[in-house]
């Protein structure tokens, strides 16, 4: 007999609606017509000891205790969930062999192996498990998966990852909030001060953000503005471009500061001549973004809908579980495999004949067309979300599921259109010794971008170069009728929002400090998981640390005071970055659990001798917390998923 471990019940009713029938339905399982038996987790049903459950004295908080570091790690199984546990002991021991059906990804991986480990199956039925990957809960698909097994040895590496994980998190979070909490109610706080090793860097991010904010002052800047005439009165501006001689007078990012300097180039520049003494025409292609994945999605949809992190993800598992209109939505790949290009006709076939926005779109489609998406080098355990083959209407969902879900139809669409072409002009003038230069893209083929028609900060971005110039060659003497002088200010720095506080997650190689962690970091680099990081944020709100202004995300006095207490290294994103590329690169078999965990633990043991010789000065700002009621930003509802991963 065959078992099906799947991760949660939805997909374990999924995987047995492909196999024989008839069915019978049992507490706990499903017993299909061959005679094999599909069963589930419920999320991860084991969860991390407590450390008194290592040694009683660790009931108390005390310093001498830490750090707490397990000889032997032990699991035990959550009080809510014992019952579907005690149903899997009873099948391992039955079955004849397992597949492993968890969720594609690090995180899915190692929910099944830590069941089946801590059942103690056999090794010689553990060393023939096999891999079942499904992304799309429709039937088609899922009989697809049902015919690619792979062996379940060749995922070792995401289990371990994951594991190396959730330890890090929990001896991370649990030493240094013990120690930090002791050491706030020293100074007279009695509450619990929380610190993560994936939570407190955002948390840091977000106080330097605002200190940067509070602190900034705003100076005033000058450019030049050169308004150029051709014979044929045809007008355009160019902008002056100051030499290293005006270096004195400029700031770091090379604006002029002084009035004077700017006046006096634009009065020199009046009715003079303007000679083109470089001149470049090109003709560019841009080619379609590429079809989301989680951490892409939820940026977006907080620009358009204001919608955050947690929300996006929310809708995105009823759209995969409930609806079946999209694949596996906790994905962190952009890319497709290349077999998935033979599903591309029935995918799009079906939104054409929807009556919906995006149907026409749909009916325009090139299939013929091959994006740079469809890349299986790119792919791993799970690839970009896209609309299912079901994809046919929308009258069934809320008006959250219907942007999602139009969004990630757009996106994929996109992918079966030609390149948005445009020509590119740049034109250097001299007027007076002086350099002035102006930009002009000129629309040739809309394109993919026919499809993205709406005011965004990218078309905005295109307004700026969109003056038409007049046919132009080097060598060509113009007019520059008068010079111009714009002052401007320098702006602060912009408060975080959902958006840009995931996109600064995601892309944290900008925000690290140390060059030599910068490195070893890729763009893609990230704090926390796609499946982990709306988590995290809403965490930070729960504990009284962040609180929202409108779209703004601040920092609370508790939560700045907490990042003020703390070691340097322990709010920077640098540290917990480079750990978080180590991880990924255990995924890539480039790195193992022990590179991982040793500079941790050395860490750890660091951080508290730090806080325990470190004087107190900021704790008495947290004698009296304040207490902050956030306002939910949806009134979208939905049962609580089964699946509730663990968080940093």
């Amino acid at each position: 007999m065959k078992l099906y471990i799947a991760e949660k019940p939805s997909l374990g009713r999924a995987i047995a609606d492909a196999l024989p029938k008839p069915h019978k339905k049992q507490q706990g399982y499903i017993e299909v017509g061959n005679g094999d038996i599909v069963s589930w987790c419920i999320g991860h049903i084991l969860e991390q000891v407590e450390p008194d459950a290592y040694d009683d004295k660790f009931k108390k908080w005390d310093m001498a205790h830490l750090p707490i570091v397990p000889d032997v790690w032990q699991l035990k199984p959550k009080t809510q969930t014992r019952s579907q546990l005690t149903v899997l002991r009873k099948l391992v021991k039955q079955c004849d062999h397992i597949i492993h059906a968890g969720d594609p990804d690090r995180e899915g991986q190692l929910l099944v192996d830590e069941v089946i480990d801590y059942l103690k199956v056999s090794a010689k039925k553990k060393a023939s498990v096999q891999r079942l990957l499904i992304s799309d809960l429709n039937l088609p698909a899922v009989k697809r998966s049902l015919n690619s097994l792979k062996p379940n040895s060749e995922f070792m590496p995401l289990s371990v990852s994951a594991l190396a994980r959730s330890r890090a998190d929990w001896l991370y979070g649990l030493n240094l909030t013990r120690a930090y909490t002791i050491m706030g109610k020293k100074s007279g706080f009695n509450g619990v001060l929380s610190v993560g090793r994936v939570q407190t860097p955002i948390l840091g991010l977000v106080v330097q953000r605002d200190n940067d904010i509070n602190n900034f002052v705003s100076k005033p800047f000058y450019e030049v503005s050169a308004h150029i005439e051709d014979s044929n009165k045809q007008s355009f501006t160019a902008k002056w471009q100051p030499s290293e001689a005006c270096q004195p007078y400029m700031d770091e990012e090379g604006r002029v500061l002084v009035k004077a300097l700017a006046e006096n180039v634009a009065g020199r520049i009046n009715n003079k001549p303007a000679v083109v003494t470089e001149l470049k025409q090109e003709q560019k292609k841009q080619f379609a973004p590429l079809p989301y994945n989680l951490s892409a999605l939820q940026i977006d949809a907080a620009n358009r809908f204001s919608m955050n992190a947690k929300l996006v993800l929310d809708v995105c598992q009823s759209l995969y579980e409930k609806h079946k209109l999209i694949t596996y939505p906790r994905s962190d790949c952009r890319y497709l495999p290349t077999e998935q290009l033979s599903q591309a006709t029935a995918i799009v076939s079906n939104l054409a004949q929807a009556d919906l926005p995006f149907s026409v779109f749909a009916k325009n489609a090139d299939l013929s067309i091959k994006s740079k998406a469809w890349n299986d080098s790119k792919v791993s355990a799970h690839h970009a979300i896209i609309p299912t083959e079901k994809s046919r209407g929308q009258s069934n969902l809320n008006s959250f599921e219907q942007n999602i879900y139009q969004m990630i139809v757009t996106q994929y669409l996109a992918q079966f259109y030609p390149a948005y072409q445009y020509a590119q002009t740049k034109v250097t003038l001299t007027i007076e010794n002086g350099l002035f230069k102006v930009n002009s893209k000129v629309p040739i083929v809309e394109g993919w971008k026919a499809l993205f028609k709406r005011k965004s900060a990218d078309s905005k971005a295109a307004n700026t170069e969109s003056q038409l110039l007049p046919q132009l060659q080097k060598g060509d003497i113009l007019q520059c009728n008068y010079g111009e002088v714009v002052e401007k200010n320098t702006q602060p720095p912009q408060d975080y929002t959902d958006a840009t506080l995931l996109a600064a997650m995601t892309g944290i190689a900008k925000f690290v400090r140390d060059a030599e962690i910068k490195k070893v970091l890729k763009d893609t680099d990230g704090l926390g998981t796609e499946a982990t990081r709306a988590g995290i944020i809403e965490l930070l709100f729960k504990r009284g640390y962040l609180v929202r202004q409108g779209k703004k995300i601040k920092a609370t006095e508790v939560g700045s005071s907490l990042i003020k207490a703390l070691p340097e290294q322990a709010t920077l994103p640098d540290m917990t970055a480079h750990w978080e590329s180590t991880l990924n690169a255990i995924c890539d078999k480039q790195a193992s659990y022990q590179n991982f965990m040793s500079p941790l633990l050395t860490t750890i043991s660091s951080m508290i001798k730090q806080a325990s010789e470190q004087p107190l000065v900021h704790f008495p700002k947290l004698a009296n917390k304040p207490k902050f009621k956030r306002k939910n930003n949806s009134s979208y509802k939905r049962k609580a998923p089964a699946k509730t991963k663990k968080s940093a």
